[in-house]
């Protein structure tokens, strides 16, 4: 599990802590990490454009509430609506990508 200079990565403290990809654990913890992922890109995207989350919310037809909650990982948001905040209140593009 270490490597030549007793350095563990990130990947070998995850595979230890939540298993194998493909396990039930593992599976959990990626999804979630995905969601947290993805408020996270708002936040800093939101940040970049020097928005408040009001003034997201307003750009793009929503509240601020709403933007908090996805931004923290508490709501889980339709992709019309994430390519609305991402295109009408942000200015930017959304891609999606699948991976089998």
């Amino acid at each position: 599990m270490k490597t030549k200079n007793n350095i563990t990565t990130l990947a070998q403290l995850i595979d230890k802590e939540y298993g194998k990809k493909g396990t039930q654990k593992r599976d959990k913890f990626d999804k979630g990490y995905a969601n947290f992922k993805l408020g996270a890109m708002l936040h800093e995207a939101r940040l970049e454009k020097g928005l408040t989350q009001e003034q997201l919310a307003i750009k793009c037809g929503t509240n601020k509430s709403y933007i908090s909650k996805v931004e923290n990982d508490f709501k889980d948001v339709r992709i019309s609506t994430l390519q609305k905040i991402i295109e009408v209140g942000l200015g930017g593009h959304l891609n999606l990508s699948v991976t089998l």
